[in-house]
């Protein structure tokens, strides 16, 4: 028996390292529902935070050795540094302690049915767009989303059925940890390079993951994801893509607004019916293909799945439209790497907008050092940019890289030390009819924030 499972089933009073974490609170959502007694700890005050405490879950700002007093089990997530108080003195207490993939993969076998969705892109929208057509399908899902789903307000969805849902992060292997029924890759890049070193380490752990299960659906137009696929035998195999070759496929895709797809969706070569999508980019095509793809394999109708794809307006922040002040529109996404910001920048200069004025947040040193020309070329495309300093968040800065070494690979970029300056300079250049988008996995979306209340 996996050891983390062992205590699951023993204790009641679990604490959490970094409750505030996408990674986390979901879980914590999840362990709550279920009559745990939480506490937790963060560094920053977030709205996530503030949703947690309204479950009424103790949580401390800042983290110290106190704060695992009373503790049963102790979950940490991995952007915790090694010298963090709170982690070393979990270590030392003897109270079983554990990183939190090894709780999510010990809630995954709580589940008969477990749909891992994996891929270096898309995981969380796909995650929440299948999540929500189950949820309205009737289907009673559990969910572990990276993103908040806007239907219910939270990240982590509490069902009663055997049905279970999550993403399947490969960063430090931790999707190893899950044990799935149907393995889900959406396509592979180069990311976390950091931890992988070559593209063959990263394609041998998406072999590993999609190994454990019986049934894999998968990208079929994705060149990475066939060379996986290829190495695999004796499993149910679902491909989706815009090929017809694949078992799903999209025909016939039109942009509406520019930006919005719409398409047939075929499988085996036979017309199911037609998908109109309320989320913005061609990127959407694939994400949605693999929705219906894996609801139909939930047993959902496949007619009542391509139509609930209409009712999914978005994640949190995947494109999330925050306000509209004076006619500028402000959102926030969380693209973080060259090939999301490329999508999510190309969709919005569809989108009818007299400029679009991007915010970036690099996020680690390591990505923005090993990627750094291909940010420059993916950051030329909105009509301004304005950066921060990168957040090197479970990092140190050996690779010696800042933000102005970005900037001076994208002309007319602008960077700043502090969010205020920041938002004050969007402000300055924005005009009616503009968008101003916040991009990046951090806390950049604070400075959207400080735009509408100064806008307001």
């Amino acid at each position: 028996m996996f050891e983390a499972d062992k205590y699951l089933d023993e204790v009641k009073r679990v604490h959490f390292i970094g409750i505030g974490g996408s990674g986390m609170c979901p879980l914590a959502e999840i362990l709550h529902s279920k009559g745990y007694i939480l506490s937790g700890s963060d560094n920053n005050e977030t709205d996530t935070l503030k949703r947690i405490r309204n479950l009424g879950i103790d949580v401390k700002l800042g983290q110290c050795a106190e704060n695992i007093e009373g503790s049963e089990m102790i979950i940490y997530t991995a952007a915790i540094m090694a010298d963090n108080p709170e982690l070393i003195a979990a270590k030392k207490s003897g109270i079983p302690t554990f990183e939190r993939s090894k709780l999510l993969g010990a809630v995954s076998r709580k589940f008969g049915n477990c749909i891992g969705i994996s891929g270096t892109h898309g995981k969380t929208t796909t995650t929440s767009m299948l999540t929500q057509v189950l949820i309205n399908a009737g289907a009673d899902p559990s969910a572990v989303i990276g993103g908040k789903l806007p239907m219910t307000g939270t990240n982590g969805i509490t069902g009663e059925s055997d049905l279970f849902v999550c993403e399947a992060c490969e960063f430090s292997n931790t999707f190893l940890e899950l044990s799935p029924a149907c393995s889900v890759i959406l396509n592979i890049d180069e990311d976390h390079m950091d931890y992988f070193k070559t593209m063959d380490n990263l394609k041998k752990s998406f072999f590993e993951f999609a190994d454990m299960s019986e049934t894999v659906i998968y990208n079929g137009d994705d060149k990475e994801t066939l060379d996986v696929i290829g190495r695999l035998s004796d499993k149910n195999f679902i491909s989706f893509g815009k090929d017809k070759n694949n078992d799903w496929y999209a025909d016939d895709i039109i942009l509406n607004n520019g930006a919005f797809p719409e398409f047939d969706v075929y499988y085996k070569g036979e017309k199911q019916g037609r998908a109109v999508l309320s989320v913005p980019g061609d990127h959407n095509v694939y994400n949605s293909l693999c929705a219906v793809a894996c609801a139909v394999y939930s047993d959902v109708d496949v007619k009542t799945a391509i139509e609930l794809l209409t009712d999914f307006t978005g994640a949190g922040r995947r494109f999330e439209k925050l306000a509209k002040i004076n006619g500028i529109e402000i959102v926030d996404d969380y693209a973080h790497h060259p090939a999301e910001l490329k999508v999510t920048l190309e969709a919005a200069m569809k989108m009818n907008y007299k400029k679009v004025i991007a915010i970036h947040q690099p996020f680690t040193f390591s990505r923005t050092a090993m990627l750094l020309d291909d940010f420059a070329e993916v950051l030329k495309i909105p009509d301004r940019v304005i950066m921060t300093e990168i957040m090197g968040s479970r990092e140190k800065n050996t690779y010696n890289i800042y933000t102005k070494d970005l900037a001076d690979k994208i002309p007319g970029s602008e960077w700043y030390s502090t969010f205020e300056e920041v938002a004050d300079r969007a402000i300055e250049i924005a005009e009616e009819g503009d968008l101003i988008i916040t991009l990046g996995c951090g806390d950049v979306y604070k400075i959207a924030k400080i735009i509408i209340e100064k806008l307001s």
